[in-house]
C-alpha cells in the first residue's frame, strides 16, 4: 500500500504541470520554472529568482483561462468594452493574481516546505509606476472589475520605460529618482511583435484624387514609428475570465542605420532608435518647455493610434465589417488625454478606408463615451494650434472640420448668439489659438459623465454647461468605485478574516453582503475583536515604519492619515495649520490632556510644482520640530512617508482611524482614497467634496466628521469680496500659527523659506484655508472627544465599513455597462485539451 506523501506525488505527476493546483503541482512547476526559466538552482538562486520562479507558476495558471477568454470571445465575436488610459496603476501582480486565483493558501502552506517565506517573495516585486494618482488606479480597478463581472474588455495604454519617479525625501524636500521598473524584467507581460503597427507624425498632407474621381487626403509624414504591443492577463476573482491590458512601445522602424555607422558616425548609426524610443521613455514628461509639450502629445496620439489600428485587426481577423465598428467596439476616454482618438478614428475611416464623412463620423459618435475627471480649469487639456499642426496636420484639419460642421449646428439653434459659439468652439480664439480636448471630446461622444454626484452637477451647470444644454440626454453620472479585492481582501488580511468568519466570504464579489456586518457592531465580543485587529495592524504598521524610516510611533494614538497627490486644493496644508496649532496648545498648557495623535502624510508633488515641493518641505520641516520637542513628542508625531504608492497604499489604508478628505468644496471630482479608508474602518473628516458626500450619505452623518464651506457657500464667498487678511486678524490661535510659520520657527530662523505659502494664504488663499480653519479646528475637537469614546469610535468604525458597498468598481461598472456600453456579461468555460486538438485540427 503507497503512503500518503507517495501518492499525492502520483496524482501530482497525473495534474497538468501548468495548471495543477494541488499543493505538490505548485511545488514541482515553481521548481520546474527556476531551473527551466531562471536557469537557476537553489544554490545560486535569489529571492528574486524565487519570485520570479512563483510569478510564472502563477503565470501559467494564468494563461489557461487568457487562452480560454480570448478564444470564446472571437468565436463569439464578443461586443468588448475599451478602455483608453493614460495612465494604469496597477501594483503588484502576483499577490492579486494569488487571491484571484484561490491558490493562495495553498502557495503559503508549499513555500515554507521550499524554506522560503511568502511575505518575502511578494515584497520582491517591483510595481509598474504606470500612474500618477487616481486616475490610474481607478483604471487598474475597473480592469479588476470588467474580469470580475466577466465583461469582455480591453485596456489600451502606454507601456512607460520609466514610470512615475521614486520620491526621496532629502533635507526635507522631495527629489525625484529614476523609476527602473522594468530593470529585472517584468514575468506578466508577453510581447507581441507581430502585431506591431506603424505610427505617422510631422510631415504636410496633399489633395488628390482617387479611383472613382472623389477628392481625398493624403498625410505624408515626416517621420514613422513602430507601436509594437505588449499584453498583461486581467483575471476576475474565482472564475474563468481573463481580460487583456494591451500596453504600446515605441520603436523605431529602422533601429540601425549601417551606412551612418560604416561611415564613422555611431550616433547617427542609432538615432532614429533613440528618438523613436523617447515616446514610451516615460510617464508625463515635464511640459514647462515646447519640448515636453510634443512629446505628451505625440505620446497620447500614438497610444490611442496604436490601438485603433490593433482594433481595426481584430474586426479583420472575426470578419466583422467596418461599418459595425461601434457595434463591435465601445470605447471610454478615461479623461482627455485619449480625446485625439476622436480624429484619429475619422483619418482611419475616411483617409485609409474611403468612407463618406457623415457615415465615419455616426460611427464615431456612437464608439466614444468621456469621463470628465476635474472641476479645475487650468487642468482641462488644451493644445496650441501651432504645436498640433507641426506634430499631426492632418488631425488638425479634421478638427476644423469637425468644429465648422459643430459650430453651424450650434448657430441654427441658437441663432445671434456669438457669445455661445465662442465659448462651445473646439478652438479657444482668445490670445493664442488652442484646441479644447474637453469640447472635442464631448462633441465626438455619445455620452459624458462626471464621477461623483456633486462633481457631474458642477459640470452641467459650470464646466460644460453650454454642452449640457444642448446636449442633456448625454450626461449621467458614474460615482467611482475601488475593488474591494486589492483594497480590502488583499491588503487587509485581519480585517477580511475576521469579516468573513462571521457572514461568509461571499461580500468579496458582491459587497452588498458586507451590509450583514451591521448587527454586530451592537456585539460587545465582536467590538472588542474588531479592536483588537486594528490594534495589530497598527503595531504591525509601527514595526515596519521603524525599520523602513526610523520614525517612531505610537500604535495608541489616533492614527490621522493624509495620503494622495500634493496639490494646493487638496490643503495638505490645512493639516498642517491644525497641527500647529495642537502644538501651540500643548506648549502653552503643558498639563492640560490631549488625545495622542499621529499625523502621517505620503504623496507627490508634480515635479514642476514647487508649492506643492514647498508644502512637502512645511510638513517634514513641522516634524522635526515636533518629533524632536520632549515637550510632545509622545503625544503628537508627524511622519511623511516617502514614496507614495500602491505597495505603500495597502500598508497604510488598514491602520488609519481618521482619514482627512478636506479639499476645498468643489474641486475635488471624486476621490478613490476616501473610499479605501471608509471599506477597511476609518472614520472621515472632509468637507462635502466629491465622493465625500455619497460616502456621508451612505455611512451617516453621525458616523462621519463633517466641516467647512460647501461649494456653493465657497462660490458666494468669493463673488462677495472674499479677504483672508480679516480672518487672520480675528482669529487669534490662527494668527498665532501663522505667525510661527512667517517668523521661522519651523524653518530654524528662516523668514523666506515658507513666505510663499504665507503670502499665498494672506493675500488670496484661492483654496480658502483660512475660511474653513476654524471649523477644521473645531471639528477636530470632535474628533478627539469621540476617539476617547472607545465603543463608540469602533461601532462607528464598523458600520463604515459594513455601509461601503456604493463604492465597489463593481457598482460602477455595472452602471457603466446598463447605461453606456450596453455590454453583457460572456462566460467563459475553461479549453480542454480535445478542444485544443480540434481547435487545431480545424486550422490544419
Amino acid at each position: 500500500m503507497k503512503d500518503k506523501a507517495t501518492l499525492q506525488s502520483i496524482n501530482a505527476a497525473e495534474e497538468d504541470p501548468h495548471t495543477g493546483l494541488s499543493k505538490e503541482a505548485l511545488k514541482h512547476a515553481f521548481l520546474d520554472n527556476l531551473f527551466y526559466v531562471q536557469g537557476k538552482f537553489p544554490e545560486l538562486a535569489t529571492q528574486h529568482d524565487y519570485y520570479l520562479a512563483l510569478a510564472y507558476t502563477v503565470r501559467d495558471r494564468l494563461l489557461h483561462c487568457w487562452i480560454s477568454t480570448a478564444e470564446t470571445y472571437t468565436r463569439q465575436k464578443a461586443r468588448t468594452v475599451v478602455y483608453f488610459s493614460a495612465e494604469f496603476l496597477l501594483g503588484p501582480h502576483l499577490g492579486n493574481n494569488l487571491l484571484n486565483l484561490g491558490i493562495a493558501e495553498q502557495v503559503r502552506q508549499v513555500l515554507p516546505e521550499l524554506g522560503l517565506i511568502y511575505d518575502e517573495l511578494l515584497r520582491q516585486e517591483v510595481e509598474p509606476g504606470l500612474g500618477n494618482g487616481g486616475l490610474g488606479r481607478l483604471a487598474a480597478c475597473f480592469l479588476d472589475s470588467m474580469a470580475t463581472l466577466e465583461i469582455p474588455s480591453l485596456g489600451y495604454g502606454i507601456r512607460y520605460e520609466f514610470g512615475i519617479f521614486a520620491q526621496e525625501i532629502i533635507n526635507g524636500w522631495q527629489e525625484e529618482k529614476t523609476d527602473k521598473w522594468l530593470r529585472f524584467g517584468n514575468p506578466w507581460e508577453i510581447q507581441r511583435p507581430e502585431w506591431a503597427v506603424e505610427i505617422k507624425l510631422g510631415g504636410h498632407t496633399e489633395t488628390y484624387l482617387d479611383t472613382t474621381e472623389t477628392m481625398r487626403v493624403r498625410w505624408i509624414p515626416g517621420w514613422t514609428v513602430l507601436g509594437t504591443p505588449y499584453d498583461t492577463p486581467i483575471l476576475g476573482y474565482h472564475n474563468n475570465t481573463a481580460n487583456t491590458l494591451r500596453l504600446w512601445k515605441a520603436e523605431a522602424t529602422e533601429s540601425f542605420d549601417l551606412g551612418n555607422f560604416n561611415r564613422g558616425d555611431y550616433y547617427g548609426a542609432v538615432q532614429k532608435k533613440l528618438v523613436s524610443e523617447n515616446i514610451t521613455k516615460i510617464l508625463y514628461p515635464n511640459d514647462e518647455q515646447i519640448q515636453g509639450k510634443e512629446l505628451r502629445l505625440q505620446q497620447q496620439y500614438f497610444f490611442v493610434s496604436c490601438s485603433l489600428q490593433d482594433m481595426l485587426r481584430i474586426m479583420q481577423v472575426q470578419e466583422i465589417p467596418l461599418t459595425q465598428f461601434h457595434e463591435k467596439f465601445t470605447v471610454q476616454l478615461n479623461d482627455t488625454h485619449p480625446a485625439v482618438a476622436i480624429p484619429e478614428l475619422m483619418r482611419l475611416l475616411v483617409d485609409e478606408h474611403a468612407m463618406e464623412w457623415d457615415s465615419a463620423w455616426a460611427i464615431t459618435q456612437k464608439t466614444f463615451a468621456y469621463t470628465n475627471h476635474t472641476l479645475l480649469p487650468e487642468a482641462l487639456e488644451q493644445w496650441p494650434l501651432n504645436l498640433f499642426a507641426r506634430i499631426l496636420p492632418r488631425h488638425l484639419e479634421i478638427i476644423l472640420e469637425i468644429n465648422s460642421r459643430f459650430l453651424n449646428e450650434v448657430r441654427i439653434r441658437f441663432l445671434g448668439d456669438t457669445e455661445r459659439l465662442a465659448r462651445l468652439s473646439l478652438i479657444n480664439e482668445a490670445g493664442e489659438r488652442y484646441i479644447r480636448m474637453a469640447h472635442l471630446a464631448s462633441v465626438g461622444s455619445h455620452a459624458i459623465n462626471g464621477v461623483a454626484a456633486l462633481h457631474t452637477e458642477l459640470l452641467k451647470k459650470d464646466v460644460l454647461a453650454d454642452f449640457y444644454t444642448l446636449w442633456p440626454e448625454k450626461f449621467s453620472n458614474k460615482t467611482n468605485g475601488i475593488t474591494p479585492r486589492r483594497w480590502l481582501a488583499l491588503s487587509n488580511p485581519k480585517l477580511t478574516k475576521l469579516i468573513s468568519q462571521n457572514i461568509g466570504e461571499s461580500w468579496i464579489k458582491e459587497l452588498s453582503h458586507l451590509k450583514q456586518l451591521e448587527p454586530f457592531a451592537e456585539e460587545p465580543s465582536f467590538r472588542s475583536e474588531w479592536r483588537y485587529i486594528k490594534r495589530s495592524i497598527k503595531e504591525d504598521f509601527a514595526s515596519y515604519l521603524r525599520h523602513s524610516t526610523g520614525y517612531i510611533i505610537d500604535p495608541q494614538s489616533l492614527f490621522e492619515v493624509q495620503v494622495k497627490r500634493i496639490h494646493e486644493y487638496k490643503r495638505q496644508h490645512l493639516s498642517v495649520l491644525h497641527i500647529i496649532s495642537l502644538y501651540h496648545r500643548m506648549k502653552s498648557n503643558p498639563n492640560k490632556d490631549f488625545v495622542p495623535r499621529t499625523f502621517i502624510f505620503g504623496g507627490k508633488a508634480a515635479p514642476g510644482y514647487y508649492m506643492a515641493k514647498l508644502i512637502i518641505k512645511l510638513i517634514t520641516s513641522v516634524g522635526d520640530v515636533i518629533n524632536n520637542d520632549p515637550a510632545v513628542r509622545d503625544r503628537l508625531k508627524v511622519v511623511f512617508m516617502p514614496n507614495f504608492n500602491v505597495s505603500n497604499g495597502q500598508r497604510i489604508y488598514p491602520i488609519a482611524d481618521l482619514s482627512e478628505q478636506i479639499s476645498t468644496a468643489g474641486k475635488e471630482a471624486s476621490g478613490t482614497g476616501n473610499m479605501k479608508f471608509c471599506m477597511n474602518g476609518a472614520l472621515t473628516i472632509g468637507t462635502l467634496d466629491g465622493a465625500n458626500i455619497e460616502i456621508r450619505e451612505q455611512v451617516g452623518a453621525e458616523n462621519f466628521f463633517l466641516f467647512g464651506l460647501d461649494a456653493d457657500e465657497v462660490q458666494t464667498l468669493k463673488s462677495q469680496g472674499y479677504n483672508p487678511m480679516d480672518i487672520y486678524h480675528s482669529n487669534p490661535e490662527l494668527k498665532a500659527v501663522i505667525d510661527l510659520i512667517s517668523d521661522g520657527y519651523f524653518s530654524g530662523g528662516d523668514r523666506e523659506l515658507f513666505r510663499p505659502i504665507v503670502n499665498t494664504l494672506l493675500q488670496g488663499d484661492n483654496y480658502m484655508l483660512l475660511a474653513d480653519y476654524q471649523s477644521f479646528v473645531d471639528c477636530q475637537n470632535q474628533v478627539g472627544l469621540a476617539y476617547l469614546d472607545t465603543e463608540h469610535w469602533t461601532r462607528m468604525s464598523i458600520l463604515n465599513v459594513a455601509r461601503s458597498s456604493l463604492f465597489s468598481s463593481d457598482r460602477t461598472i455595472q452602471e457603466y455597462s446598463r447605461d453606456i456600453w450596453k455590454v453583457n456579461p460572456v462566460k467563459i468555460d475553461l479549453l480542454t485539451q480535445e478542444d485544443v486538438k480540434k481547435s487545431m485540427q480545424a486550422f490544419l
